[in-house]
């Protein structure tokens, strides 16, 4: 069965996880892209919904944050003690400025993350949940790795490269993106129930609209 076939853990209907653009994925991403893929606006909401769950740096406290599928930029407002920065392109990840460590992994193919059980205190997922093609697999180790009460935050927009989202994402409306991402966590197990919630204004706004997905390691 190839990565891209449902299996009993991801009831999906076949071809969910198909996509129009099936190369290695690190041929795609092989190229240094050092730009953003949201605007000002949602890169903002990024920011102060890290702030309000307290895993940047702005509470003083330590906190040991892993950034799956990262790049140059990690759109914490201030470092935490110590940032991971897993992602598909070496050279954006040595261009983030608040990585304390650099992992160069492509999840689809191997969603087993190479960090000890419980040693973080938050994983974030940003504008890139929608290429993963093993969801449940990464988001099930993600649990796996953080420390019991740690969030797991999924945000996303509706900005995306159409040939490598996933075809179940792709072809859905904004509100079922947002159950998609939900249902991730839940099949991940291990984790409370997910909160989704719109964070950029709902009326009166004319950016990239920001959307989250939160749920706590259970103990």
């Amino acid at each position: 069965m190839s990565p891209s076939e449902p299996t009993g853990d991801d009831p999906f209907p076949p071809g969910f996880f198909a996509r129009e653009d099936e190369r290695p994925d690190a041929t795609f991403y092989g190229p240094p892209r050092l730009v953003t893929h949201i605007d000002d606006g949602a890169i903002a909401a990024v920011s102060d919904l890290y702030a309000e769950l307290g895993v940047d740096g702005s509470t003083g406290e330590p906190r040991r944050v892993l950034d799956l599928m990262s790049s140059w930029v990690s759109h914490l407002r201030t470092p935490p003690s110590e940032l991971v920065v897993l992602g598909m392109n070496a050279a954006e990840l040595r261009a983030n400025p608040m990585a304390t460590e650099r992992v160069v992994q492509d999840l689809n193919t191997d969603p087993v993350l190479p960090f000890p059980d419980a040693s973080f205190d938050a994983a974030l997922c940003c504008v890139s949940v929608d290429y993963l093609v093993r969801p449940v697999e990464v988001l099930r180790d993600a649990g796996r790795v953080l420390r019991p009460g740690a969030p797991v935050v999924l945000t996303f927009s509706n900005r995306l490269f159409p040939s490598k989202a996933v075809a179940g994402w792709l072809y859905a409306d904004e509100p079922t993106r947002c159950a998609i991402a939900a249902a991730y966590v839940r099949l991940a197990g291990g984790f409370g129930e997910p909160e989704v919630s719109l964070r950029t204004p709902a009326r009166g706004y004319r950016g990239d609209p920001l959307y989250a997905v939160v749920a706590r390691r259970l103990g």
